[in-house]
């Protein structure tokens, strides 16, 4: 299996090096692929998967590529990233256009971990569902995320009663990083129960 990795990695670098040089490392069983030290990619067992982000979102909902699901001691590890498949090797421009997006936004998340990064920054979240959060009590990104999209969601429910369905995607959607059109079905399909025995309960 390594040496499907480490061709499909070589092929990566070829194809990508207009982004700058390619470095590959072993990281969670595969192999992350990197410019300038920020990770865009990775390759696990022979398959290429590029990082999600919003600019990326179109593409993930006319294609549901499958995410990348590793093995990290003894249980199943999904991370956002998405597999390259055959037909997007084939159409290099669009291809070449996914890696600047998760490279570009990679390069903006590290960015953010050097400077205090506010709500609105978030995926989905807007300025003025920053000043909703605030109002609700969530003043910043750490406590949305330890708090979680249903808690959050209810939160806002009780300062705004037409607070919809769709809002709590757009938190979840934030707190992976991506936009909410791209959470998984599974995810979307379980939020969307929660917060109808929520509403009927009410």
């Amino acid at each position: 299996m390594k040496v499907i990795s480490y061709k499909r990695i070589y092929q990566s670098q070829e194809y990508f090096a207009v982004l700058g040089k390619v470095r590959s490392r072993a990281l969670f069983g595969g192999y992350s692929l990197a410019v300038d030290d920020t990770v865009f990619a990775m390759v696990a067992e022979g398959e290429l998967y590029l990082r999600m982000c919003e600019k990326t979102a179109i593409y993930q909902t006319q294609h549901s590529p499958p995410l990348l699901m590793l093995r990290k001691r003894g249980s199943s590890l999904q991370l956002k990233y998405f597999k390259v498949d055959d037909a997007l090797w084939a159409n290099k421009p669009v291809l070449l256009q996914l890696g600047l997006f998760s490279l570009e936004d990679a390069r903006r998340e590290k960015s953010h971990q050097k400077h205090p990064q506010r709500l609105k920054d978030l995926p989905n979240l807007s300025f003025h569902m920053e000043l909703l959060l605030h109002e609700a009590g969530v003043k910043d990104v750490r406590a949305l995320q330890q708090m979680g999209a249903k808690t959050v969601w209810l939160l806002l429910r009780q300062k705004r009663k037409q607070i919809s369905s769709n809002v709590i995607y757009s938190l979840e959607g934030a707190i992976q990083g991506v936009h909410a059109a791209a959470l998984p079905a599974l995810k979307r399909q379980e939020l969307e129960e929660w917060v109808r025995n929520r509403t009927h309960k009410n």
